[in-house]
Order: C-alpha cells, then structure tokens, then sequence
C-alpha cells in the first residue's frame, strides 16, 4: 500500500506497556487516513497498551517485528460493542473498522489480548467465570477488500480475527496462538462474508479455529459464500473447522483443501440449528487428528461432524446439501457423525477415499454423542443422557461407533475405510444406522 508512514510515537504514544496509547494510535490512523491512505506503525522493539480504536480505508496498520501491541484491561477502555441484541450483546471491541475498503494488518509483530486479565476465576480445564464484555480482539464490518498477514496474534479474550459483511477478505501466513482454556477465543469468524481465502496458518485457539457464521444481528449482509481455506494448521479444544452454528443465512460454495487438524475435540464441523442452508461444500486432502477434551467444551473427538436440528421450538431448521469428502484420514477417539433431526434436512453426502481410525489417547469415556447446542429433547436411538443438562442441551451415551448416520436422507461412499481400537474392538460397531438407515453395500466399507 502507498501512502505517507507515520509512527505511532510520532503522535504521542509513550510505548511503556502500562499507559494507554489509543488515542496516539488513533491520531495516527487519522493524520495518514486524510493525507490519503498509507502506513501507520507500531516500531519494532516498542510496547504499546491500547484500548479501542478504529481503522480507516487505505490504511495499512503495521505492526513491525519485535513490537507488541497489548489490549487494555478496564471496561471504560472500550467503549464500543460488537453486537447490537442477542446472547453476546455485552461484548466489547477493541480493534475494528467500518464501512471502509482497503485495509490491511500487517507485520511480523504481535498482537497480545491479555486474556487472562478477563477471567474471574481458573478450573483444571477452563477458565471461568469471565466478564462478560470481554473484548474481542477485532471486528471489521462492511469492509470492501481487508487483508491480514504475518502478524501473530495471541490470548485473545473473545473472538480474534471477526470479519462482517465484508468482501474479499484475504488472510495468510497469520499465527493464532490462543489458551485452549480460554472459552470463545475463536480464531477467525468469517461472518456473512463473501469471497474469502485464508492461506497459510497456524491457529491454536480453545474455541473453534476456523468458523464460517451467519449472526442474527448482522442478517442484513445476507449469505456466507465462496470461502477457500488451503495449507492452514490447526488445533482446537473445540472444533478445528466449522460451518454455523449460528446459520441465520446461507452458506455457498466451501473450499478446504491441503490442511493439518492436529489434537483437536472436532475435526471438519458442518453444525446447522438455524433457518439457513449449507450448500456446494467441498473437503480435500485434509489429515485429522482428534482426542476428548472435558465435557465443557462441545464435541467428543469426532473427525467429521455433520448435523442439522432445531436450535429450539421457534425454529425451523435449514438442509444441508451436496458436501463432498476427498482424500480424508481421521485418527482419533471417535469416528464421523452424521445427525438430521428431522430426517430429511441432510442429502447429497459424498465420501470418498475417507480413512478412519480409532485410537484412544484420554481418560475421557467413549460413546459419548454431543448434539449441542439445542433444546428439547433431540437424542438418537439408544441414546442416554449423561451429565449435566446446560443451557445448550446434553451430552448422550450410546455404543460407540465408527460410522453413526441418522437422518440422513441420501449419502454415497467410495473407498471408506476404518480401523478399530487396539484394546477396546469388541465395544465398537462399525456402522450404526439409526433413525434413517443408509443402504451401504458392504464392498465399500472395507
């Protein structure tokens, strides 16, 4: 990007990590934003605390090698919320733009969220309770051409790289390093948005790493579509990639291809509980690798994970249609779930070249099936629930198996394969067709 280069100090930042600096960074973003667009930065070896401010189009914010930018930590630091109505409606912003074109983030330095600083209190496995306005790390709404790259961003409290209604959104060679116990600390949040690729990254995050969404309070910005994901590595203790759960708008024309899931609770996650429709989906080349984590995160280490309910009585849920599978391996503590309740909602599955294995790797039980989030009283045949009802639904129990298939109205396979646990085969079934049988035939499980 051209343009004039101002640094941040140059505008009154003190850059000692204590003092808030948004107003300097905001001066900054100003004084290039009506010189006519160019480079604001962040000079590498400097640490910089800021609360909320905005970009601007034509902007290129740059975080340079060696400097960290750090998130404030009192409410009054942001002033601006992310959502208008709905259960997130308290939380805050601290980096965002709107109504712009051209921007870009980018850098080799880092971006801290300071999660820690928004938890009231720590368990064994989450961090919890937080404060509920907790800030995501960005939101950028109506944004015409956005680019992110090379920065690393970490800690974040609340979702970190949330993109609304924007268009041709690139990201690449970005690091997402996150606490895997720190609750929705999604990494990127493609939101009503269309044209996206994502390309080259690393993205440890406790909540999903990747995660198309259409959000009620943004409905206006209409469908999520044509999305690429290629050469990203991923880790979650939720699920490493996912379409929906909040589907308020269609989702068109899905690409993943070339990627690592790596000791996640979720492999590939299509979670449809809204009026919208999952359509043109396509998987490729992708190695999965998944384990248990504890019952307050959702998902029981499933490698694939297709399922389309009501996400309460008011709603009538949407299908889900024509999502392929090519060239898959799965390894982990459970296998692929496919659930429609009702039974017509999923059609046009196709598997191919599909491998899966089971491997123990917790303490955690298998045959556990996890719906959520829903409510009622949406369990499979044979299912028991288990644990604590919550806000979201139920865990259930039933015999485990590598293939569990409800629902669904027509699906193909060619070339699927599996692998039994070691020590525990006699507990496993191999195919469990339930409300819905699937007819099979038996030369293509092999």
């Amino acid at each position: 990007m051209s343009g004039i280069t101002a640094s941040v100090l140059n505008h009154g930042a003190i850059a000692d990590g204590v003092s808030d600096d948004a107003p300097a960074i905001q001066r900054a973003i100003d004084f290039v934003y009506e010189a006519g667009g160019g480079r604001v930065v962040i000079p590498g070896g400097s640490r910089v605390l800021a609360g909320s401010f905005q970009l601007k189009s034509h902007i290129d914010f740059h975080v340079a090698e060696g400097a960290v930018l750090l998130s404030a930590t009192a409410k009054e630091a942001f002033p601006k919320k992310v959502f208008s109505f709905g259960e997130e409606a308290d939380k805050r912003l601290w980096i965002g733009a709107k109504n712009a074109t051209d921007i870009t983030m980018s850098g080799s330095g880092t971006i801290d969220g300071q999660c820690r600083a928004f938890a009231l209190g720590e368990t064994e496995h989450i961090f919890t309770p937080t404060y509920p306005w907790r800030p995501a790390l960005t939101c950028f709404e109506n944004i015409q051409r956005i680019t992110v790259r090379d920065l690393t961003f970490r800690d974040a409290a609340n979702w970190t790289l949330h993109f609304c209604g924007c268009e041709d959104v690139h990201v690449h060679d970005v690091k997402i390093f996150n606490n895997l116990k720190f609750p929705n600390a999604d990494g990127i949040d493609p939101d009503h948005c269309r044209r996206v690729r994502i390309h080259g990254c690393h993205i440890v995050s406790a909540d999903d790493c990747i995660v198309l969404k259409n959000t009620a309070p943004f409905k206006e910005y209409g469908p999520c579509e044509d999305v690429e994901i290629t050469g990203c590595r991923l880790e979650s203790a939720s699920a490493a990639f996912k379409i929906g759960s909040e589907s308020h708008c269609d989702f068109r024309r899905i690409r993943m291809s070339d990627c690592t899931i790596e000791r996640s609770n979720r492999g590939l996650a299509i979670q449809l509980r809204d009026q919208g429709n999952v359509h043109d989906v396509e998987f490729r080349d992708i190695s999965i690798s998944t384990q248990r984590f504890p019952p307050v995160w959702w998902g029981c280490g499933e490698g694939i994970y297709v399922t389309a309910l009501p996400r309460n009585a008011q709603t009538e849920v949407g299908r889900i249609t024509d999502v392929r599978f090519y060239n898959i391996k799965c390894e982990g503590e459970n296998g692929v779930v496919l659930y429609g309740d009702p039974a017509d909602r999923i059609e046009d599955l196709l598997f191919d070249k599909v491998n899966v294995g089971i491997v123990k790797r917790t303490e955690w039980p298998s045959g556990m099936f996890d719906l959520r989030p829903f409510q009622g009283n949406y369990a499979p045949k044979l299912a028991i629930p288990v644990g604590e009802k919550t806000p979201w639904g139920f865990l259930t129990s039933r015999p485990p198996a590598v293939f569990s298939i409800d629902g669904i109205k027509t699906i193909k396979a060619r070339d699927l394969t599996y692998k039994l646990p070691v020590h525990d085969a006699d507990g496993w079934r191999v195919l469990y067709p339930g409300i819905h049988p699937i007819d099979l035939r038996p030369a293509e499980i092999k």
